[in-house]
C-alpha cells in the first residue's frame, strides 16, 4: 500500500467510516453532551444520517444515551490507548519529561502534528495551571500558535509548508499574535534554521514556551517536546539560558536511548 491520501469520492474511500469518526470527534470539552440536532449541526449532517451513526455507536458501546442527550463512554479511550501502546517510545519520553518537571517545576509535553493542529500525546504537568483550558493527552491546539507546532511545521517539506500557509486562518488570540502569513513563514523558517522555537504570549496572555524537535535513534521524527511557563515568573533570558538547554538535553537522551 502506498502513502497516497484518499479523498472523498475515491473508490477505496469509505464514507460511512469517515462520517462515524466525524460524529465521535464532534464531542469535546465544550460539547460533552449533545442532542441529535446538535450533533447533526456540528457535523453538517442531516438528522437522519446523524441518528443512524449515533445509534450504531451506541450499539457498539462508544456512545451512551440519556433521554435526548448523547455522550461518549469510556470505551472511546481504547482507541487512544491502542495508539499509545503501539508506540514504543512514549514511556521513554514520559520519563524524561517527568524529570524536567521535577527539576524545574514546569509542565513539559510531547506533541505531534495532526492536520493544522498539534495533539498532545505525552504530558508531565506541574501543579500550577497556565491556561484557561486544561491541557492533557489528546488536547488539540493550533499549530501556528504553539512552540511545538512551529517546530513541527519547520520539519515539513517546502511544498507542504506552503500549502499550510495558504489555507491557515490566523487569529489574533492576543496582542502579540502573528496575523500575517508572511510573518509566520519567516518565523517558521527561523525555527528551521535555529532548531528551536520560543513563543511569548501569542496563544494566551502570560503563556511562554520553548520547544525542540525530538527524533528516534534511526532519525524518525517522534514529535516536538516543550516546556511551558508563566511570563510573570520566568524571563526570556531564563527560558533561553536554562530551559532550552535542558530541553535539548532531553531530546538528545531520547535519541541516544532509542537507537
Amino acid at each position: 500500500m502506498d502513502d497516497q491520501i484518499l479523498k472523498p469520492g475515491d473508490r477505496d474511500y469509505v464514507s460511512a467510516l469517515a462520517s462515524g469518526l466525524e460524529v465521535l470527534q464532534a464531542f469535546d470539552a465544550e460539547n460533552p453532551r449533545m442532542t441529535l440536532s446538535e450533533v447533526a449541526a456540528r457535523t453538517d449532517m442531516d438528522r437522519a444520517k446523524a441518528r443512524r451513526f449515533l445509534l450504531t455507536l451506541h450499539s457498539l458501546g462508544f456512545v451512551k444515551r440519556s433521554g435526548r442527550q448523547f455522550e461518549l463512554t469510556p470505551r472511546v479511550l481504547q482507541l487512544g490507548y491502542a495508539y499509545q501502546a503501539s508506540n514504543q517510545y512514549r514511556a521513554v519520553i514520559q520519563q524524561y519529561l517527568e524529570d524536567i518537571t521535577a527539576e524545574l517545576g514546569e509542565s513539559s509535553s510531547l506533541a505531534v502534528l495532526d492536520g493544522d493542529d498539534v495533539v498532545y500525546v505525552v504530558r508531565s504537568s506541574a501543579r500550577h495551571r497556565l491556561m484557561a483550558i486544561t491541557l492533557s493527552v489528546g488536547t488539540r491546539l493550533p499549530a501556528a500558535y504553539t512552540s511545538m507546532g512551529r517546530v513541527l511545521l519547520a520539519q515539513l517539506p517546502d511544498g507542504e509548508l506552503e500549502a499550510f500557509l495558504a489555507r491557515i486562518r490566523l487569529e489574533p488570540y492576543t496582542a502579540s499574535s502573528i496575523t500575517s502569513s508572511d510573518a509566520l513563514k519567516k518565523e517558521i523558517l527561523k525555527v528551521r534554521e535555529q532548531g528551536y522555537s520560543i513563543l511569548d504570549q501569542e496563544l494566551d496572555s502570560g503563556l511562554r514556551s520553548v520547544a525542540v524537535p525530538v527524533f528516534a535513534g534511526n532519525g524518525e521524527l517522534l514529535g516536538a517536546i516543550n516546556i511551558s511557563t508563566n511570563a510573570a515568573r520566568v524571563t526570556m533570558e531564563t527560558l533561553m539560558q536554562t530551559y532550552l538547554p535542558r530541553l535539548q538535553q532531553a531530546a538528545n537522551r531520547v535519541r541516544e536511548t532509542t537507537r
